[in-house]
């Protein structure tokens, strides 16, 4: 796993810069893409895609499981990482190999050493789902990066700065790219316009995103 990355630096995916410390990394996880497909369908079938709901009781429109270590969960005690599904009362599946290779070699694509992800959020969208503008700041490591997936169908990925107010700019991801941001951008608002109808050759009527965090 770790030549078949090393070789995307010379020869595959480009390497767009779209703020201080984050990258997109076009096409990155495209040549995977079944390993990654088949090991979200093994950790579903263990750890249940689910609609969870904030702590001022909205039901979120994305559904979503966790593999890793740890695993980010939300309800009406607010927000959190937990090593155990709630739904479950199990320990999250394992986080598979080709993720954690995966989540690294992209990492150091963006300037980022030796990154160990103990968390993995797995995210499905459907047509007109979205996921308003949010920092990723439950972490306790916030030295770490974000490494962030995308899978089946394209999605408009909305990158901010470091107030809610600042205006996002908007990237068309498609199926294998992958957003990598830390350092000076860790803390950006960032979130996912309404996804539009379509039908992915793979995944069909659905996105699914990996996002890759440190969470200690």
């Amino acid at each position: 796993m770790t030549d078949l990355f090393d070789g995307l630096a010379d020869t595959g995916p480009s390497r767009e810069s779209i703020a201080d410390g984050a990258v997109l990394l076009r096409g990155f996880a495209g040549p995977i893409e079944q390993e990654l497909t088949a090991a979200v369908r093994d950790i579903v079938a263990r750890a249940p895609f689910r609609r969870m709901t904030t702590p001022g009781g909205y039901q979120m429109s994305v559904a979503m499981t966790n593999c890793g270590e740890r695993g980010w969960i939300t309800d009406h005690t607010g927000y959190r990482y937990d090593a155990i599904d709630p739904r479950t009362d199990l320990p999250w599946p394992a986080m598979p190999d080709v993720f954690r290779d995966l989540a690294r070699s992209a990492a150091e694509q963006g300037g980022y050493q030796s990154f160990a992800p103990d968390a993995c959020l797995i995210n499905r969208y459907e047509p007109g789902t979205r996921l308003s503008l949010h920092q990723d700041k439950d972490e306790l490591d916030l030295a770490a990066p974000i490494v962030s997936v995308s899978l089946g169908l394209p999605a408009i990925f909305l990158f901010g700065g470091m107030k809610r107010g600042d205006k996002p700019v908007r990237y068309r991801l498609t199926h294998g790219d992958v957003v990598v941001w830390g350092g000076p951008s860790r803390l950006a608002y960032h979130g996912v316009a309404p996804l539009a109808e379509g039908e992915h050759a793979a995944l069909g009527r659905q996105r699914i995103n990996l996002t890759f965090r440190k969470t200690r």
